[in-house]
């Protein structure tokens, strides 16, 4: 890990196009101001954290979706009408 000492109002540059400033110091917080491109998914990081949370859930249940819907089918006699029709 990169460690910077930075006064308030300098920046730090990441790569050519993102760049992290120093707004304010207020006890122990810090305000930080990040200028990237829109192309670019700037978060904090617990929320970036939960994004990705939920995004493996979503995975989880589409796998488990998936298999039930199998399971159904085969149960219900589908499965092999849906694999001739996709021949």
């Amino acid at each position: 890990m990169l460690v910077l000492t930075r006064k308030k109002g300098q920046s730090v540059m990441i790569g050519h196009d993102i760049e992290v400033s120093l707004i304010d110091i207020q006890g122990d917080q810090v305000r930080l101001g990040i200028r990237a491109p829109k192309s670019i998914a700037v978060h904090r990081k617990e929320i970036y954290e939960e994004i990705i949370r939920e995004n493996q859930l979503a995975t989880i249940s589409s796998a488990a979706g998936i298999e039930l819907l199998k399971i159904r089918r085969r149960e219900n006699g589908t499965e092999d009408v849906d694999r001739k029709s996709q021949e």
